[in-house]
């Protein structure tokens, strides 16, 4: 891609337009936002500017696009698919300003937030008003509402209440020509033409910068009760998962944690778990609502599910504190895992019926290629993070022939009716495998639909589409 180098010329029209208070050059800065949290990839930006207005996100973007300056929309950081990273340089622009909590509309049960704010913080502040956002990524504590919009975040409630689509109502975007626009209404039906804010989530900033965002909240419920199914195999933990529904339960949350991961855990993170020396998988159930007859009759329910598919154990957590001991287990899995061996992060999704094939066919491939692999994630949505682990892979094949192993796996997850990702998006890593999914006809649409927004290319060039 032809893009322009930052001059001093074009520097100083960017501090005019914005501020020089916004605008940094220095290494610290530089190195700060050449990475995420994908691996230990580093992209350095020649600047990074962090703006407080819509305003001066289109006046950036103006001059960005009038002299072919690429711009890279930057979130908490958090993200796992390199979105955030630019790679070609240009400008790193941080949404960390955008950090206000606009409106929380208790009449409507609708909020508006700006992008910067930190999703567990929204959370916090509607469950003060008696309210429920239920959109939870692992990294709430410090992602962005932006970011969980930009890759269409789920978290371990999806599966009782959806993915983010389904609480995104309204977006005020910035396209890459400066011009501020609204992409919908604040309204729950919406059949007026094109879906644009459907068609925002999920874009990984590749077709406008979100600035301002309308969300639909629920009434929180009183009561929650969890329990921990012990499993000896990890066939039988995943043959549970689409059993329970079958059962005509939903719960509000069902995760998956093999054996490798949660050992990793209770070391990095010094929990407190007894796990037995037959446990080779774990399924973390959650019931909520506002009776409590009701949540036990569906934990019964689902005991007696677990028992069909030869669960050894089953406990409860008796307290909030046990809860959160339970789930501080689940949400430092990914990071326990960084923290102990060289890997890659994979983010797959199947049919939920289909994730013993998929575990099974995980293992396999790992055992064909060398790697080992740890698996956890969001079952009851069939959404599995896969993390692969160097063990005894050489140097060279770590880098050369992984590739051809990850990319079995998405053929494995294709051939079983899934996708690529469930909501940690494609960005930079997984772009290359995007044909194993989608044939030409496919990606051109994508194509078309960026150049149509963004006909010069400015905005987060490199990420989506195959090279």
């Amino acid at each position: 891609m032809n893009f322009t180098k930052i001059n001093a010329e074009i520097l100083a029209e960017i501090k005019a337009a914005i501020g020089a208070d916004k605008v940094f050059t220095d290494a610290d800065s530089l190195e700060n936002y050449s990475h995420d949290e994908t691996e230990d990839l580093r992209y350095q930006p020649e600047l990074v500017v962090k703006p407080t207005s819509p305003e001066e996100v289109s006046a950036l973007l103006k001059i960005c696009n009038t002299y072919h300056v690429p711009v890279t929309p930057r979130g908490g950081g958090t993200g796992l698919s390199g979105a955030a990273l630019p790679i070609y340089g240009g400008v790193s622009l941080s949404m960390e300003k955008f950090k206000t909590i606009l409106d929380i509309d208790t009449e409507n049960l609708q909020a508006t937030v700006e992008p910067g704010v930190i999703t567990e913080e929204f959370i916090n502040a509607v469950a003060e008003k008696g309210l429920l956002y239920p959109v939870d990524p692992s990294s709430k504590g410090s992602c962005f509402i932006g970011g969980n919009v930009a890759h269409g975040s789920g978290g371990p409630r999806v599966v009782k209440y959806g993915t983010i689509r389904e609480y995104i109502l309204n977006l005020e975007v910035v396209l890459p020509n400066g011009d501020i626009i609204w992409t919908g209404a604040n309204t729950l039906k919406y059949a007026s033409g094109y879906n644009l804010t459907q068609l925002m989530i999920g874009s990984e900033g590749t077709l406008a910068v979100v600035t301002k965002i309308v969300t639909k909240l629920l009434p929180k419920p009183s009561q929650s009760v969890l329990m921990m199914g012990s499993f000896s195999t990890n066939e039988d933990a995943c043959a549970a998962v689409s059993a329970i529904f079958r059962a005509g339960v939903t719960p509000s949350a069902l995760e998956f944690m093999e054996r490798k991961g949660v050992e990793w855990v209770i070391k990095f993170d010094d929990i407190k778990f007894d796990l037995k020396d037959d446990v080779a998988a774990l399924l973390m159930i959650e019931f909520d609502g506002d009776d409590l007859d009701d949540i036990f009759k569906n934990c019964e329910k689902t005991n007696i599910v677990l028992e069909e598919h030869n669960c050894t154990e089953v406990l409860f957590a008796d307290t909030a504190a046990q809860k959160e001991e339970l789930w501080r287990m689940r949400r430092t899995m990914a990071e326990s895992v960084k923290s102990n061996s060289v890997y890659k992060e994979e983010d797959t999704v199947v049919p939920r019926a289909a994730l013993p094939k998929l575990v099974n066919g995980i293992k396999e491939i790992g055992a064909k290629y060398g790697f080992e692999s740890v698996c956890y994630g969001h079952a009851g949505d069939g959404n599995l993070h896969v993390n692969i682990i160097k063990a005894g892979m050489s140097d060279e094949d770590w880098k050369n022939k992984l590739k051809f192993g990850i990319a079995e796996i998405f053929e494995l997850t294709t051939a079983l009716g899934g996708t690529l990702s469930g909501e940690h998006g494609i960005g930079l890593v997984q772009k290359d495998f995007m044909p194993i999914k989608y044939s030409e006809i496919h990606l051109n649409l994508m194509r078309g639909i960026k150049n149509i927004f963004d006909p010069n290319g400015i905005l987060n060039p490199g990420k989506i589409m195959p090279d």
